[in-house]
């Protein structure tokens, strides 16, 4: 039988150690699962099949129990994160000044559905409860910097520019 320490990561990125730690600071035991995920995601920025086969072989626990807490928990994600995101706020204050139509107006201009990034995986379209930026209402953030001033008829724009400028290499 293979002990858990001796399973090797599936590749040989630097980047695995950084996990490693993770796992050897909690005895390599099962209740560092979350921890360990939190790790991997991360580290790569999201957690895909290899990553939690080897997680859990590493910390002997079975695939379909690290699969559920990848599922369950909302912060971890199964897929790549897209080049540039756009988190349109549904607090009550952004919800109140309309954001569910900037949210529409974004899917129906990216042809996505909310939750959802483009094909080519230059663009996702997410939401969060409350972004904290209340008295901007309604407000997203796109790309890490939070817009204001957003209405279902500019948003797209806005979202567009920033996104254009960042790929131009002239963000902040």
């Amino acid at each position: 039988m293979v002990k858990a320490t001796e399973i090797t990561p599936p590749t040989d990125d630097v980047r695995w150690r950084i996990v490693n730690a993770t796992m050897r600071r909690y005895g390599y035991m099962p209740q560092a699962l979350i921890e360990t995920l939190h790790s991997v995601q991360e580290a790569f920025g999201y957690l895909d099949d290899a990553a939690l086969t080897f997680v859990s072989q590493r910390l002997q626990v079975p695939l379909s129990k690290a699969y559920g807490v990848a599922t369950f928990y909302h912060f971890f994600s199964l897929k790549p994160p897209a080049a540039h995101s756009c988190v349109v706020c549904l607090g009550t204050a952004c919800y109140i000044k309309g954001s569910e139509h900037i949210v529409d107006a974004l899917a129906d201009s990216y042809h996505i559905k909310h939750g959802e990034m483009t094909e080519d995986g230059n663009f996702a379209l997410l939401s969060a409860h409350c972004v904290g930026a209340c008295g901007l209402a309604p407000v997203a953030v796109v790309d890490g910097e939070i817009v204001s001033g957003l209405t279902p008829d500019n948003a797209v724009n806005i979202v567009r520019g920033k996104i254009d400028q960042e790929n131009n290499g002239h963000g902040s």
